[in-house]
């Protein structure tokens, strides 16, 4: 099911500033060799994750879900001097891919790779993180929103992908996503808004 008109999506991206030469190679890659291509953050997404760390100038940024490292690319371009990422990944395989592309890249130095499970890593990394981004598999979107919430700065922002899911949050309210969707929806915590940006991101800040 497509969530936006694919015209509507085309000019949308059309009208948008243009890949950056090297996302677009990365790009071109992950379809050409990486399973599950539809995973990749893609220029529109990208552009806005980049002007959202461009706007908020977090110096620490948490990744969850590195995939090929479109994303973590597109936010570092954007972090303030002395800014960095701390991007997690639980495949080898995509872990491999995506260091090569942060070492090619200007901005790959402000970019740590964490490779295993997303829960093991947070608890062992230290302090708040002013910005994060949660593009991991669905079914630990609840328990990773639970344990960076806490650990959110006072003005951080968790951006999470993926959450109209093609759309079928409307009709299958027992999906991981639409549990995800309901369980920040009635969480006093916090104060949400859903944006279908691409599949649907969801913007959230502490209350």
């Amino acid at each position: 099911m497509e969530i936006v008109d694919p015209r509507v999506a085309e000019y949308v991206e059309r009208m948008s500033s243009p890949h950056e030469p090297l996302l677009a190679e990365l790009s071109e890659e992950t379809r050409e060799t990486l399973s599950s291509p539809g995973m990749l953050t893609g220029p529109v997404a990208g552009r806005f994750l980049e002007l959202l760390v461009w706007s908020a100038r977090p110096r620490r940024v948490l990744e969850i879900g590195t995939y090929s490292g479109h994303s973590a690319l597109a936010m570092a371009a954007a972090l303030p001097e002395g800014g960095r990422i701390d991007t997690l990944e639980v495949s080898p395989q995509h872990a491999q891919f995506a260091q090569r592309w942060f070492d090619r890249s200007p901005h790959g130095d402000r970019i740590a790779l964490h490779l295993g499970p997303a829960l093991e890593t947070i608890a062992h990394l230290d302090g708040e993180f002013d910005f994060v981004f949660i593009d991991a598999d669905k079914e630990g979107y609840v328990e990773y929103y639970d344990v960076v919430l806490p650990r959110l700065a006072e003005r951080g922002l968790i951006v999470a992908d993926n959450t109209l899911w093609s759309g079928n949050v409307v009709d299958d309210s027992e999906g991981p996503i639409a549990r995800f969707n309901e369980h920040v929806a009635r969480d006093p915590r916090s104060v949400s808004v859903i944006l279908p940006v691409r599949d649907g991101m969801t913007l959230i800040r502490r209350a």
